[in-house]
């Protein structure tokens, strides 16, 4: 009993510490330091790769060359598509026109992105990634998952905590004048 209750408690401390980093993970995408995206498509392999997961800083539209790997919104998707800039020119009054093309594409992306001073650039890229979190979320996977902690809760809760261990009292001999 006490060994089921230790691992309870050891697997909630675990938890707890992924639950912090996705907290702040949140804090970080809610306060617009960072976007994490998962990669639906072929279009930049071998580079990036289905189920990847990327994850998007803010920068500068005016510190950006060709060749670089940006994320755009798209105009026909409303999603952000991450591929390679072709072509970049500056428009003044901070917007900036800017074609690009999927490294796997044979051709360019249909339509130019028009965009304004600051745009996405993967900073991180976490191979599969993508795919587990997308798996972690679905109803058949995020269900038993809860009902698990509330298990482990529960056992935490209910069973008695482990007795602590006190040193033995060292045993004192009367001194006698």
């Amino acid at each position: 009993m006490q060994l089921l209750r230790r691992l309870a408690d050891t697997t909630l401390w675990v938890l707890a510490a992924v639950g912090l980093v996705c907290g702040l993970i949140w804090g970080a995408t809610a306060l617009g330091f960072i976007k994490p995206l998962i990669v639906i498509s072929g279009s930049m392999e071998p580079g990036i790769m289905t189920g990847d997961l990327v994850v998007d800083v803010p920068v500068k539209t005016a510190d950006l060359e060709v060749g670089d790997v940006v994320s755009l919104p798209s105009d026909v998707t409303h999603n952000l598509v991450t591929h390679r800039i072709e072509t970049f020119v500056a428009l003044g009054d901070g917007r900036f026109q800017i074609s690009m093309k999927g490294d796997n594409n044979e051709a360019s992306d249909a339509l130019d992105y028009f965009v304004g001073e600051q745009v996405w650039q993967p900073a991180l890229q976490l191979s599969g990634w993508g795919t587990t979190v997308q798996r972690l979320t679905t109803p058949a996977v995020a269900l038993p998952l809860v009902i698990g902690l509330v298990a482990l809760l529960g056992i935490t809760l209910l069973l008695p905590a482990p007795a602590r261990r006190r040193p033995a009292a060292a045993t004192a001999q009367p001194v006698l004048p």
